[in-house]
């Protein structure tokens, strides 16, 4: 018969959070989750030893508040920020050929408050009516463009693909009509030009 593993407490929390932001980039919502899990992988093994199953439960719950009090001493030292989370992860994606929307979804899987989502991408992006936010958009549709190798980008050796396909694709990464035509219509030198001035922004 195997020993009871001994139930993680705050310190032992505290430090797998700390082991756990070395490594990456979270949300509050993402290191509870996180600390969650590390519940869940003990009271398995606490039940597999021979510790009753409505124990291991009735100690988890009595260790939530312990994770609560873990995120909220992790975001105090700002180890945890959802909102510089947001912004940086909205230019990455955004660069990487992502669109507003579809990184605005994105952060919602991270558990990122919609309003802290909205003030990110208009800090990153620009306002959505604002010439920037537009460039921003254009410029991720134009990075998508090159990975399908449509477009300006299309190789000429290649017969061109079908555009009710091809609209289908940005459709479904949520750009908007407009935005894909002028990407697509665009000629190649300035499409180039656009991704690396959106690149370069700091």
């Amino acid at each position: 018969m195997e020993d009871i593993p001994t139930a993680p407490d705050f310190k032992v929390l505290r430090e797998t959070a700390l082991a756990h932001l070395a490594r990456f980039a979270t949300t509050e919502h993402g290191l509870r989750q996180m600390l969650e899990r590390r519940l869940r992988r003990w009271a398995t093994r606490a039940v597999r030893a021979g510790l009753p199953e409505e124990e291991a439960e009735a100690t988890i719950a009595s260790l939530r508040p312990a994770v609560d009090d873990v995120v909220s001493a992790m975001t105090e030292l700002g180890a945890v920020d959802d909102a510089g989370f947001a912004r940086s992860r909205a230019l990455n994606l955004t660069r990487t050929g992502r669109s507003r929307r579809a990184v605005a979804a994105h952060l919602a899987t991270k558990g990122v408050d919609q309003n802290v989502t909205q003030d990110a991408l208009n800090e990153s992006l620009g306002e959505r009516s604002d010439d920037s936010a537009h460039e921003a958009e254009l410029a991720a549709a134009l990075v998508l463009a090159r990975k399908r190798r449509v477009g300006p980008f299309c190789r000429s050796d290649r017969p061109q693909e079908d555009p009710m396909r091809i609209m289908g694709i940005f459709a479904r990464n949520g750009f908007s009509r407009d935005v894909v035509q002028t990407a697509l219509e665009m000629d190649l030198e300035e499409a180039e030009d656009r991704i690396i001035a959106f690149r370069s922004r700091p």
